[in-house]
C-alpha cells in the first residue's frame, strides 16, 4: 500500500510505494524522510565538480593543485602519497562513543582522516583532473572513465582526442558536444549516436558527412535536413567556414531556429523498456532515473549510473556491475552499500568514504582490503556484529540534528552541512544552482573563491576572428572572458599549446569565453532532472507522459510512437 510523505527539508508532498518498502526492507533500511528530489541534491553535494585550487599537502608540505579550497580545515595530501604506504589510516582509528551522535563523530573523523587532493585512479599525466578512472594524459577533464588525450570535458568514458565536451561515450575528435555517443569527428551536436564528420547536429543517429540537421538516422550529404549528391555537398559545405568565430556564432543561432521546427520525444530513452526518465540506454524497469548508459534493471532515483547496476535506489555516478546500493554516491562493482560514497569493489559497507576492496565495514574513511572495521578500528567478526547492531539503533534513538532542525537516523545520508566543499563547487550547483544567500539559507557550506592571480592581456573581443590568423603568441595571453562580472570561472583564462593545435587542426576558432561558462553554456541541452505530466503536441493524439519538458517550453514534444513516425 503507497504512502505519502512530507519532505523534512523541502516540505513537498511525495509518495512511497510498495515496491519501494519491498526494497527498504530488503536492505533493512527505514522510509526515507526526505523527497526524492532533495536526496538527489544531498548526495550530488558531497562531491566536487572541477574547481582546483593552489594548495600545499599537508605530509610534504609542498604546493599542489587540488579539488579541496586553501582555507578547507580537512587535511590533504599529494594523491601519490595518498595512494602511497607511506600512512596507515589505521592509525586514526576512534573508539565509538555511544554517548555521542554518530554524524558528530564521523564529522571529527573526516577531519583528522587525510584525503587526496585529486581524486585519480589507475590514471597518469592527468594532474590538473578530478574524479578521473584508468585514463590518460588528459587536462582539465573530470568525472570520466577510461579516456585519453581530452581537454575540458565532463563524463567522458572511453573517449580520446576531443574537448569542451560533456558525457561523451566512445567518441574520438569530439567538440562542442553534448551526451553523444560512439562517434567521431563530430562538432556542435547533442544526443547523437554513431556520427562521423558532421557538424551542427541534434538527435541523429547513424549520420556521416552532414550538417545542421535534426532527427535524422542513417543519412549522408545532408544539410539543414536536405540531400545532396556527394560532390554537389562538397561544393556547398565550403561555404560553412567553421574556423571563423563570428560564422560559428551565426551559425549557432540559426541551427537554434531550425531545430525548434522539429518535434522532440518526451524522453530519450534506447533499448530500453519500463523506463519513466530521460536519458536512459539499454536499461529495463527504471523509474525517475536520468542519464543511465549501458545497462540498468530494477532501479529507481537513480543519476549518471549505469554499466549494469541493478536493483539500486538513490544513486549518482554508480555501476560496473554494482546491486543493492542505497543513497550512493560514484562508486564502483560494489554491493549491498548504504550511504557511502566513492567507493570500489566493496560490499556490506554502510557511511563509508574513499574505500577500496573491504567488505563488512561502517563509518569508515580511507581503507583499503579490509574487513569488520568501525571508524577505522579493527574487530572481530563477532564483535562487528554486535557493535553493528547497538549502532544502528543508536543513531535511530539519537539522531544527529543539524542547524536547521533536519533530524538525521540511520538509512539518511549525510548532513548537507558536512559536505567538504562548498556548494558551489559541487554538481548541485550545476543542476539546481543556488546563490550565495540561498545556499547558506539552506544550511550548505559556501567559499568565496579569491580574486583572479593573473589580470587580463587581452579582451575576447580582440581576438583574430579566424584560427588561421591565430599564431602562438596567443599562449602568453592572459584573456578576458567575454561574460565579465557574470564569468562563471575567474573571469580569464588562458589557452594551452596542445588545445591550440587541436583548434588548428579541426579549424575550429579559439573561444571567447573561459572553460567553466563553456561547460555551463552547454547546460542549455540538459533537461531538469524533474518530471512533468504532459500530453502528446501532436494533433490528435491524446497519448499522456512523464516528461523532462516544462510545458512553458517552446520545444514541441511528441510520445514516442508519433514521433517515430516523424523522424527519417
Amino acid at each position: 500500500m503507497k504512502k505519502t510523505e512530507t519532505c523534512q527539508n523541502c516540505k513537498s508532498k511525495f509518495v512511497i510505494e510498495p515496491e519501494d518498502f519491498e526494497f527498504y526492507k530488503k536492505i533493512d533500511v527505514p522510509e526515507p524522510t526526505w523527497c526524492p528530489e532533495c536526496r538527489l541534491i544531498r548526495r550530488l553535494a558531497v562531491r566536487s565538480i572541477d574547481r582546483l585550487y593552489k594548495d600545499k599537502c599537508d605530509f610534504t608540505g609542498k604546493e599542489l593543485i587540488s579539488g579541496y579550497n586553501p582555507k578547507t580545515s580537512y587535511k590533504v595530501y599529494d594523491q601519490k602519497i595518498w595512494w602511497s604506504d607511506k600512512w596507515d589510516p589505521m592509525d586514526y582509528g576512534k573508539e565509538y562513543d555511544f554517548k555521542k551522535t554518530f554524524f558528530e563523530q564521523f564529522n571529527r573523523l573526516m577531519k583528522q582522516v587525510p584525503w587526496h587532493n585529486l581524486r585519480l585512479i589507475n590514471s597518469v599525466d592527468c594532474e590538473y583532473c578530478t574524479n578521473l578512472i584508468q585514463s590518460k594524459n588528459c587536462y582539465m577533464s573530470h568525472g570520466g572513465i577510461a579516456s585519453e588525450s581530452c581537454l575540458y570535458l565532463h563524463g567522458p568514458g572511453m573517449t580520446k582526442d576531443s574537448m569542451d565536451s560533456t558525457m561523451i561515450i566512445g567518441g574520438e575528435r569530439i567538440y562542442e558536444c553534448f551526451d553523444c555517443d560512439n562517434s567521431y569527428r563530430l562538432f556542435f551536436s547533442a544526443f547523437c549516436n554513431n556520427c562521423m564528420d558532421s557538424s551542427f547536429l541534434y538527435d541523429c543517429r547513424n549520420c556521416q558527412s552532414c550538417f545542421g540537421c535534426v532527427n535524422l538516422g542513417n543519412k549522408k550529404y545532408h544539410i539543414f535536413n536536405e540531400a545532396y549528391s556527394k560532390a554537389e555537398y562538397l561544393k556547398e559545405i565550403k561555404k560553412y567556414d567553421l574556423g571563423s568565430y563570428e560564422t560559428v556564432q551565426k551559425l549557432i543561432r540559426k541551427f537554434e531556429r531550425f531545430n525548434l521546427k522539429f518535434p522532440k520525444p518526451w524522453a530519450k530513452i534506447i533499448k530500453s523498456v519500463g523506463i519513466i526518465g530521460d536519458y536512459v540506454n539499454g536499461s529495463k524497469n527504471c523509474y525517475r532515473c536520468f542519464g543511465v548508459y549501458q545497462g540498468a534493471e530494477d532501479c529507481k532515483f537513480i543519476h549518471m549510473s549505469g554499466l549494469n547496476i541493478k536493483d539500486s535506489y538513490d544513486v549518482n555516478a554508480g555501476g560496473t556491475k554494482s546491486e543493492l546500493l542505497y543513497e550512493a554516491d560514484f562508486t564502483t562493482s560494489c554491493r549491498n552499500l548504504v550511504c557511502s560514497g566513492n567507493l570500489d569493489n566493496c560490499y556490506d559497507t554502510a557511511y563509508s568514504i574513499e574505500c577500496y576492496n573491504c567488505h563488512d565495514i561502517f563509518g569508515c574513511i580511507g581503507l583499503r582490503h579490509k574487513e569488520y572495521c568501525i571508524f577505522n578500528k579493527q574487530y572481530s567478526k563477532q564483535e562487528y556484529k554486535e557493535m553493528i547492531k547497538k549502532i544502528k539503533q543508536q543513531m535511530n534513538d539519537m539522531p544527529y540534528i543539524d542547524k536547521k532542525k533536519r533530524v538525521y537516523q540511520y538509512g539518511d545520508f549525510f548532513p548537507l552541512e558536512m559536505s567538504r566543499f562548498s556548494y558551489h563547487d559541487t554538481p548541485a550547483q550545476v543542476y539546481f544552482p543556488l546563490t550565495k544567500k540561498q545556499a547558506l539559507a539552506k544550511g550548505y557550506t559556501w567559499y568565496d573563491r579569491p580574486k583572479p592571480e593573473y589580470k587580463a592581456t587581452i579582451k575576447s573581443e580582440k581576438l583574430p576572428d579566424h584560427i588561421n590568423d591565430v599564431d602562438k603568441s596567443i599562449l602568453k595571453q592572459v584573456i578576458r572572458c567575454q561574460n565579465g562580472s557574470d564569468c562563471d570561472g575567474s573571469g580569464v583564462f588562458q589557452i594551452v599549446s596542445r588545445e591550440l593545435d587541436f583548434y588548428k587542426k579541426h579549424n575550429l576558432p579559439l573561444p571567447r569565453t573561459c572553460m567553466y561558462c563553456r561547460r555551463k553554456e552547454r547546460s542549455r541541452f540538459r533537461n531538469p532532472l524533474r518530471l512533468w505530466q504532459r500530453q502528446c503536441m501532436n494533433k490528435g493524439c491524446n497519448v499522456k507522459f512523464q516528461t523532462t519538458y516544462s510545458p512553458e517550453r517552446k520545444e514541441i514534444v511528441y510520445c514516442q510512437k508519433c514521433y517515430n513516425k516523424e523522424v527519417e
